[in-house]
């Protein structure tokens, strides 16, 4: 039976000793090559053997404990997603959640890592396997069709007791099981398994050796006389410059997957902590530091929340949820009605504050809840092993959300308690100090402290682009009382848009499907290029320098003072 690229059979790539931590081996199977690690959570992850970028063998990359770095441009992938989460050629852009590697599924068991083509068959072990504590043998090499393997092991049984021919291109001799890894049409590997552990394990693992060598040596010897077969040809899928560098924020709007309410728990004095698990036990989508979720409510309303995870870390999200007593159904709705074992839809996350791994200076300053994407930047420098600093100001120490987080970080973590609004201005001068070259600030927490920090930053000589933001809300009074004309450049559509209604609304209504998830003017959703017009900046998303370049607008908030505004939709 000739070889299949899409087999779904589950054959032996590697021993589990080829894979220890911080290490990538290269596996081989049906004619392709396969990227083996191991994550320090103990995941294991089989991938195409090639970068999405210039096609570099993954094998030679850096096994960063919970991602993969491609040795050539710095790619990095996520552990057990393959799911891109950053190119350094474009480090101020969250990498597309389209940039995902090719998985193949993956089982550990009796000493031996296990794979297969595609997802078609579940693993299934050989027959009593579970009765046997199985001693694997040292992997034998063999240039022969895995069919000539198969037939050669075969004949090593004894007369009186024929081999049993197993499922998988296996065969069991006596007291020992072999599998045949097909590498190639012409390329095979003998893996071994005794049925217990010898007395003596060198002797046995001698003896064996001596056996197998001889029989791959009178495969090779007949391999030579036949004509050689044709090499399996495995197919890549090539990725686009566009996909590689545009970011990826455009998610419809209503499109949400279901998760469970793992844990729920006090993170703080007024703070609520709720780990979000998939419901079957699968990894979630790939997230970059910095990156947030939709929440949809049982009460019906939307809101977001960052995740607070680490790289890798894609089991569970966990966010950190406000007690607000103004609040307007959101935080409420979560903390008071929302269980443990309850399930909640969510979105794919989406990255509007994306953390740049470049800088020399890195510099992340938290109030209140704002710890939230801080503590997921900090936790992937501290991976990357990475210098920054995390500057957390709270009211008081009861008031510090995911503090047990905190403390295990090895950068330089300062927690800022009780300070005025007055002194908190002289400490975050001092902590910015003036702007050098490839510094860059991180601010998150509430709007006037995020105003307070641009602006003292700015007065220190800070440029626009090193300062980084991120709203949870947009506090300001939004004027929607002027009425204009936009034009889709695109779309080839004029529209009307009257007083009290916004532009996101109106593109809606004419029909088009507009990507949008604050609607407050804070996410950076809806973000839209601005060809010609005047725009009236309403949001808290954009920086001075954006919104004085009037390029591009938030159609959930932002009107025009033009009475024409030409987008790029």
């Amino acid at each position: 039976m000739p070889l299949s690229l899409s087999d779904p059979t589950w054959y032996p790539i590697a021993s589990s000793e080829d894979l220890p931590f911080r290490h990538v081996y290269q596996g081989q199977l049906l004619g392709r090559e396969l990227a083996v690690w191991r994550a320090d959570d103990g995941t294991l992850n089989v991938w195409e053997n090639r970068c999405l970028h210039r096609g570099v063998r993954l094998s030679i990359g850096i096994n960063e404990g919970q991602e993969l770095k491609c040795q050539y441009h710095g790619w990095r992938y996520a552990n057990g997603s393959a799911g891109c989460t950053y190119i350094p050629a474009h480090p101020a852009d969250a990498p597309a959640r389209r940039i995902e590697n090719r998985k193949y599924p993956v089982r550990e068991a009796f000493g031996l890592v296990w794979s297969a083509a595609n997802d078609d068959q579940p693993f299934k072990p050989f027959p009593d396997a579970e009765a046997k504590a199985w001693f694997p043998l040292r992997p034998l090499p063999v240039n022969a069709s895995p069919d000539d393997v198969v037939a050669g092991l075969a004949r090593l049984a004894p007369d009186d007791q024929p081999a049993d021919m197993l499922p998988g291109m296996a065969v069991r001799l006596e007291t020992a099981i072999y599998f045949v890894q097909p590498v190639d049409s012409g390329r095979s590997v003998i893996r071994g398994l005794l049925a217990e552990k010898p007395a003596n394990e060198i002797a046995a693992l001698r003896h064996y050796n001596e056996m197998l060598t001889k029989l791959r040596d009178r495969l090779e010897k007949a391999a030579a006389r036949k004509p050689a077969p044709e090499p399996l040809q495995p197919s890549f899928e090539k990725v686009s410059v566009d996909l590689a560098t545009m970011p990826d924020i455009a998610i419809p709007r209503g499109t949400t997957f279901p998760v469970l309410v793992k844990r729920k728990w006090q993170s703080a004095d007024g703070v609520i902590g709720f780990e979000l698990a998939d419901r079957d036990g699968k990894h979630l989508p790939t997230f970059q530091p910095g990156a947030h979720i939709d929440v949809h409510l049982p009460n019906g309303l939307v809101r977001q929340y960052s995740i607070t995870n680490g790289p890798g870390e894609l089991m569970s999200y966990v966010i950190g949820v406000k007690q607000e007593s103004a609040s307007k159904g959101g935080s409420k709705a979560l903390v008071e009605t929302v269980r443990e074992g309850d399930v909640l839809a969510i979105s794919e996350p989406r990255n509007n504050f994306p953390l740049r791994r470049d800088a020399t200076r890195t510099v992340l300053i938290a109030g209140g809840i704002g710890i939230t994407p801080l503590l997921s930047m900090a936790r992937f420098l501290d991976k990357s092993s990475l210098p920054y600093e995390l500057h957390y100001f709270v009211r008081s120490g009861e008031t510090a959300a995911f503090r047990s987080e905190l403390e295990v970080l090895h950068g330089e973590v300062r927690t800022h308690m009780g300070i005025g609004r007055k002194a908190i201005r002289k400490e975050v001068e001092a902590i910015l100090g003036l702007h050098e070259f490839a510094n860059h600030v991180y601010i998150c927490g509430p709007g006037p402290m995020l105003e307070m920090v641009q602006d003292a930053a700015a007065a220190l000589g800070w440029p626009d682009e090193a300062i980084h933001f991120e709203y949870f809300r947009n506090d300001k009074t939004i004027d929607a009382s002027s009425s204009f004309e936009i034009e889709l450049a695109r779309s080839a559509m004029t529209l009307h848009v009257p007083a009290g209604k916004t532009v996101l609304e109106t593109m809606r209504e004419a029909g088009l499907t507009v990507p949008s998830s604050c609607e407050q003017g804070a996410c950076g959703t809806c973000l839209t290029g601005v060809i010609e017009g005047e725009v009236d900046h309403q949001d808290v998303y954009l920086n001075k320098s954006e919104k004085a370049s009037n390029s591009c607008m938030m159609t959930c908030v932002s009107r025009a003072r033009s009475h024409r505004l030409v987008l790029d939709i």
